[in-house]
């Protein structure tokens, strides 16, 4: 059945939208480039990208609802329907997931009761949204949920739990890095250009792990860390744990995806398996034979 013209906004919502959309029009020579900050302007005023929305940036932007409609429905930072306060992403791409991100994601979806039952992803509180996200470029700190685009490190199904909790009981949440958290709508409108006035948000940052640098150490002709992976719960002897800066990061074990093949050393050994033990001694000899004949 065809939809009715979309509702226009109320008069003091539409003044005050037009005010802002003027302020996002003026930073492009042509006012077309202005739409994604448009529809993060109006996705901070509904939590969501609504067909009031989409026609309201077609009349500022003198385009037409299915120009404007093509693009807010091609990214997926757009939201095409209610959703919560908070917006939990786990990725599941391939390395989160087997280091635990399908795990959290299951964890999550049964602790919050939703996505079953054509219940959608989001609690019935409207506090929180669940969702699948694709990689966080974070890869280092695997696996990594996101709230509103923050991040948060080195998650377990555990530690994830806990986290949204305090989101839904309205506890001060901090994320590992980057600024502090505030509502989607909030978030929308700083993603449309506008100051966050929030103190001390600014200046909050964050840097990559090791792991992501290590390319940028050997463009400088840096010596390369002796190892970039540690293995699970343990880390070099000359090196510090790494600092986790959010009370909701999980330095600990993060393999519970597949509990039945666990990464990092086995119960009881060193990890090596006796075939890779005889690979590495062959390996040596070969490299001692090598420096004698080069004598």
């Amino acid at each position: 059945m065809p939809q009715l013209p979309a509702p226009d906004y109320p008069a003091d919502v539409r003044a005050r939208l037009e005010t802002d959309a003027e302020a996002i029009i003026g930073r492009y020579p042509d006012s077309r480039s202005a739409l994604l900050p448009m529809l993060h302007l109006v996705q901070s005023e509904e939590g969501h990208v609504t067909r009031t929305g989409m026609r309201f940036c077609a009349e500022m932007l003198d385009l037409t609802t299915a120009e404007v409609t093509a693009v807010a429905t091609f990214y997926t930072m757009y939201r095409r329907g209610p959703s919560g306060d908070y917006q939990v992403g786990v990725c599941t791409n391939t390395l989160c997931a087997v280091m635990g991100g399908d795990a959290i994601f299951d964890e999550l979806k049964e602790h919050l009761g939703v996505g079953s039952g054509g219940s959608g992803m989001t609690t019935a509180d409207g506090k929180i949204t669940l969702e699948h996200i694709e990689c966080n470029a974070a890869c280092d700190f695997a696996p990594v949920v996101m709230v509103n685009w923050e991040f948060f490190d080195n998650q377990t199904p555990e530690s994830a739990r806990r986290l949204v909790d305090d989101l839904r009981a309205g506890r001060t949440v901090e994320p590992t890095r980057g600024a502090p958290l505030c509502t989607f709508k909030d978030t929308a409108r700083i993603l449309a250009g506008f100051p966050d006035e929030r103190p001390g948000a600014v200046e909050a940052g964050g840097g990559a792990g090791p792991a992501s640098l290590v390319g940028l150490r050997l463009a400088r002709g840096e010596a390369a860390h002796p190892r970039v992976v540690h293995p699970r719960g343990a880390a070099p002897a000359d090196e510090a744990p790494a600092e986790h800066l959010s009370s909701h990061d999980a330095p600990q074990q993060t393999s519970a995806s597949d509990p039945s093949h666990p990464a990092g050393p086995v119960a009881g050994g060193s990890g090596d398996s006796e075939d890779s033990k005889n690979a590495r001694d062959s390996r040596d000899s070969g490299d001692s034979r090598d420096s004698k004949e080069g004598e």
